[in-house]
């Protein structure tokens, strides 16, 4: 009998699928095998019969990788599982900040008590006017699973799509992404041509604060830019100055933080990329059937540190 701790709140749909030979315990102690979301494990003490970690997501920063690794438990993620509702957000993204909806909508509510609110709504909502996306161009900056199905997505909405990633060439883009994205091998032959640029690179000591004042100063003026990927490949303060003299006209993330909620035209959204059911309960499937794949055969799919 196999005992699974659940260190965040699991969907049903996943731990649906445990067979007899498990069950869930609150004693991580006596766990076998964690599954976890967001928990911060790099402060947690090594349970002396954990075998296996994993996490119902595709970022693996909350997970001490290494200490794992050196005391023989593999960590699995699920890359892709939540990468429709992520490229989802994406899309709505680039529309709050195409067209001022978020600012119409604020306008109304303040205006509530108006009798005469529907006349005065005609009146005010040039401020609010914006633009349109199709025929705009967007860079994409890896193209994994999410970069993919926002590049296929933005193609299909009629917009222009470039597209980099260091682990692909023109050919593999073309057949496993999209025949129509155009390809740059080189990040500079991209910034500069780009009306929307969003990122989907993991964090590592390469991709750490990449989108800096050097990369802002390539893109072209009043450029959109948008990160649902991870809060850290962004310098704040050189991207609060290209906000502030308008080279970037509006900064999407979804990662909020002391800088950026401060920052002038920047729409930040409380960590939604992942938030849907579907995506909850793709994750939490494909985390149970790896730890239950390496448990009983020793199978390692998508271990990230051994």
């Amino acid at each position: 009998m196999y005992k699974i701790h659940c260190l965040n709140n699991i969907s049903p749909e996943g731990l649906a699928l445990l067979t007899d030979e498990y069950e869930l315990t609150d004693n991580v102690e006596e766990a076998d095998a964690i599954l976890v979301r967001s928990a911060d494990m790099h402060v947690m003490d090594i349970p002396a019969n954990l075998k296996a970690v994993a996490r119902a997501g595709a970022g693996v920063n909350n997970i001490p990788l290494d200490k794992f690794a050196e005391a023989g438990i593999a960590v699995f993620n699920t890359p892709g599982a939540n990468a429709n509702a992520v490229k989802e957000l994406v899309l709505a993204g680039m529309l709050l900040a195409s067209r001022d909806i978020i600012g119409g909508v604020e306008w109304v509510r303040a205006n509530a008590d108006d009798e005469n609110v529907g006349k005065s709504a005609e009146k005010a909502k040039k401020q609010f006017a914006g633009g349109e996306i199709m025929g705009k161009t967007l860079g994409v900056i890896g193209l994994g699973a999410i970069g993919a199905k926002v590049a296929q997505a933005a193609e299909a909405l009629g917009m222009k799509v470039i597209g980099y990633d260091p682990a692909m060439d023109g050919i593999t883009v073309h057949e496993k992404v999209s025949p129509t994205v155009e390809f740059a091998d080189d990040l500079a032959k991209l910034y500069p041509v780009c009306d929307f640029i969003t990122i989907h690179v993991p964090a590592l000591p390469a991709t750490k604060m990449m989108i800096n004042g050097e990369a802002l100063a390539q893109m072209k003026d009043g450029v959109v830019f948008l990160n649902f990927s991870r809060d850290v490949l962004v310098d704040d303060e050189a991207m609060a100055a290209a906000l502030e003299s308008g080279k970037v006209s509006a900064y999407v993330t979804d990662f909020a933080n002391p800088a950026v909620v401060k920052m002038e035209r920047a729409i930040v959204i409380p960590h939604l990329g992942a938030s849907t059911a579907e995506a909850e309960d793709n994750c939490a499937k494909m985390a149970v059937e790896e730890l239950m794949a390496y448990l009983e055969r020793g199978e390692k799919i998508h271990c990230v540190n051994m």
